[in-house]
């Protein structure tokens, strides 16, 4: 077997080096930013200037950002307690903390009566639709909009953004809650009072500074073109399997999309078994969203869009990055193509 080919990017993606950098230099600073001597205002002043990256790179100027463990945990300080309301294609860290009873049209668009009651995603990890977020909205998860597709927080109108650092090329384990500035919100982690308050516990400086970067260097990424040169990319993906002559179903096409996600309905096919045949060939793809794959559970979000649950559970997604090539892209789908092959003649 050849080089292996990654096109899991919503799951996770590679380090940036701009952000193995800054991490392997925050490494180096020995201060708490909670003391007040020269060592703990170094650690400090790193700790703000990563803030301000991630601002910058968001379009959250002025808003409060409060560094987390991940999307997860931003998540649950954003919902938890609060009688929110969200649709089921929302991730499982948004889904557990709300009722899942929003309605969602076959376009994937999110039914939304009580934005000021309401969490809805920008962008789905499964699909890569849009959504068009209302005024006033409670909460969105920003995690796969971040550094894809122009946004700034400030004019998006919600209350309170979710992010996470491994989605643009940061390390796992770090994300953010972003806040309008001002805005009532009692700590879920109390104790030294740090995050101003909004979240306790000495920060992890390596993980902020590899986040500040990646955010930074993404933000550069985006004003670039690069994500529209994914998109072509992705697009030549959806014409060549299209060019098969099989009958899958290309879902969301019709709707505004993240520019690297594609996901494929292949009728006969479980999309586990489609995920292990690609695997065995060299590449990685997914059944749906990382968190929830190796569950074998037909997706959620695939059935609230009107797919019954055979069709929903023989979806798999591909997602692209910038580092992917169309050489590569061709490459899966003359080999999918051929297993796909195989698995219908079983079934003529």
């Amino acid at each position: 077997m050849g080089k292996r080919i990654y096109l899991d990017w919503n799951a996770t993606t590679q380090l940036r080096p701009e952000a193995r950098a800054a991490m392997i230099a925050a490494m180096d600073v020995v201060g708490n930013p909670s003391s007040v001597h020269g060592e703990g205002r170094a650690a400090k002043a790193l700790v703000e200037r990563s803030r301000l990256q991630v601002a910058g790179a968001l379009g959250a100027e002025g808003a409060d950002i409060v560094f987390t463990s991940g999307a997860t945990e931003a998540a649950a300080m954003a919902c938890a307690g609060r009688g929110l309301h969200c649709a089921s294609v929302e991730h499982d860290a948004v889904a557990a903390w709300c009722d899942v009873d929003l309605g969602v049209e076959a376009s994937g668009q999110v039914l939304v009566p009580e934005p000021a009651l309401a969490a809805v995603q920008l962008a789905n990890s499964e699909t890569g639709v849009l959504q068009e977020l209302p005024e006033g909205l409670a909460v969105s998860d920003l995690t796969q909009a971040f550094g894809k597709v122009p946004l700034a927080f400030n004019w998006l109108g919600c209350q309170m953004g979710l992010v996470s650092a491994h989605k643009l090329g940061g390390p796992k384990g770090i994300g953010a809650l972003v806040l309008r500035r001002g805005l009532d919100f009692a700590p879920v982690l109390k104790g030294g009072g740090q995050e101003m308050g909004r979240r306790a516990g000495t920060e992890n400086i390596i993980g902020m500074a590899g986040f500040g970067a990646a955010a930074e260097a993404a933000a550069r990424d985006l004003a670039d073109g690069v994500w529209e040169q994914v998109a072509e990319l992705r697009n030549t993906l959806n014409q060549a399997l299209s060019s098969q002559g099989f009958n899958t179903i290309s879902v969301g096409n019709t709707s505004a999309r993240l520019p690297n996600t594609l996901c494929l309905i292949a009728p006969h096919w479980k999309g586990e078994t489609q995920v292990m045949a690609m695997d065995l060939a060299g590449f990685a793809v997914s059944a749906g969203s990382a968190c929830s794959s190796g569950k074998v559970k037909a997706s959620r979000t695939l059935k609230a869009m009107g797919f019954d649950e055979v069709l929903a559970g023989q979806a798999i997604r591909i997602s692209l990055g910038p580092d992917n090539t169309e050489e590569e892209v061709l490459r899966f789908v003359e080999v999918w193509g051929r297993e796909y092959r195989r698995i219908l003649s079983r079934v003529a």
